[in-house]
């Protein structure tokens, strides 16, 4: 078995979706080494700046790599700039670090949603290991549950939907995933809400509430 194949996968299915008034983020929990379940409980949603988050599909030491360096820049961006840096901006220096790995042996082997809530609104981004950036203006999934996904966001999604709205599509866009792709599970799920208030993860008793209805 090849390092590769040994590492810790986060399986994954990860959602964003844009709102009149903000994003939603979610993820399941579930993190895999070959076939066997390494978590049940991996954290796929990372708070980049007070607001900014983004949604983890891939090899689990690249995305917290990525993660740890992201937040370092935008922090010193803030520094250096006295402003905090737009969600675009981010995205493009995410995407600047991905590009920037694609000729090493073992480039980032990642996919991730980065969004966030800034002065022109809410803003969604789709990074891929080539450095390549895409801004989705509805929602998007990623991870080896997306297709499963997909259905049911292309099905509920409309525009102008309120972040209320969004965040019980999300719920049912992930059990639509966990209960078809083998990769995806643990137990329970994550949701990040990032509006004018800034980035904030769903206490476990608000999804529960949102599982059930």
């Amino acid at each position: 078995m090849d390092k590769i194949e040994q590492s810790i996968k986060s399986g994954t299915t990860t959602i964003g979706l844009i709102c009149r008034d903000g994003v939603v983020l979610a993820a399941e929990r579930k993190a895999t080494m070959g076939y066997m379940i390494a978590s049940k409980t991996d954290l796929k949603i990372t708070e980049i700046a007070p607001h900014i988050g983004m949604t983890q599909a891939g090899m689990v030491g690249d995305l917290q790599a990525l993660g740890r360096y992201l937040k370092a820049e935008t922090k010193l961006f803030e520094l250096r700039n006295k402003k905090r840096i737009t969600v675009k901006s981010a995205a493009s220096l995410l995407a600047n670090i991905l590009y920037s790995g694609r000729w090493s042996f073992f480039p980032y082997m990642i996919q991730i949603i980065l969004a966030g809530y800034d002065e022109t609104g809410p803003n969604l981004f789709i990074l891929h290991p080539d450095g390549s950036k895409l801004e989705e203006k509805r929602f998007f999934s990623t991870g080896s549950g997306s297709p499963f996904a997909f259905g049911v966001l292309e099905t509920m999604y409309k525009d102008g939907l309120s972040v209320e709205e969004a965040k019980k599509i999300a719920v049912k866009a992930i059990k639509a995933a966990v209960e078809r792709d083998i990769a995806s599970g643990g137990k329970g799920m994550d949701i990040a809400v990032i509006d004018e208030k800034g980035f904030r993860l769903l206490e476990n008793s608000e999804i529960e509430k949102l599982i059930e209805n």
